[in-house]
């Protein structure tokens, strides 16, 4: 079975399965989060090429005196650390992953302004899609330095297969279960990518 039916096939049983906790995620997020319901965010997929990745919103849209958005410890509300905490906030990407956009598994698709702060090393983690999860996710998720999981994304780019995915997929459910990495030490998720140091 190819990557890709193998993708598609699992993104239309989870959605399927999952429509009635997606709905009433929605209804909640809509109430206690407010408008809009879904993070829509320009993400680089396969080759770098920007996509429009898709996440439930965890977060306010609160702001100080001046209209700047106030830091994410502050907007991340309890609900929204419960949705991250179980990975709930990332069932909409299911739908990239029927576009094509994402994979169920491979590197995460971050920042596109952390682009030109890779080396060339680093920059191979776009030779596949990015994916729902990852090697990096099931090794220390947002709890690992950066230099750690971009060296984990590139190993997985070099060492994908269909028992690599499924076993990537179980570990991910484990990690879910236990809530193991959610965020870096002292930051709400992860610290921002500032490039490798020399």
């Amino acid at each position: 079975m190819s990557k890709r039916i193998f993708d598609v096939a699992i993104a239309i049983l989870v959605l399927g399965v999952s429509l009635p906790i997606l709905v009433l995620l929605a209804l909640l997020i809509r109430i206690w989060l407010g408008r809009p319901v879904l993070f829509v965010q320009v993400r680089p997929g396969l080759h770098g090429k920007p996509f429009r990745m898709v996440k439930f919103r965890t977060m306010t849209d609160k702001r100080d005196k001046h209209g700047r958005l106030l830091p994410d410890n502050i907007r991340l509300t309890r609900f929204g650390r419960i949705l991250r905490s179980t990975s709930l906030d990332e069932l909409p990407e299911l739908w990239n992953v029927l576009k094509g956009d994402m994979s169920l598994v491979g590197p995460r698709p971050l920042l596109m302004e952390y682009l030109p702060l890779y080396s060339k090393e680093q920059y191979r983690r776009h030779e596949v899609r990015p994916g729902v999860t990852g090697w990096a996710q099931v090794n220390g998720r947002n709890a690992i330095s950066w230099e750690d999981k971009f060296k984990l994304d590139v190993w997985y780019v070099d060492n994908q297969s269909f028992g690599m995915d499924l076993k990537i997929l179980l570990l991910t459910v484990k990690k879910v279960l236990i809530r193991d990495g959610i965020s870096g030490e002292g930051e709400v998720t992860m610290s921002k990518f500032t490039g490798t140091k020399e």
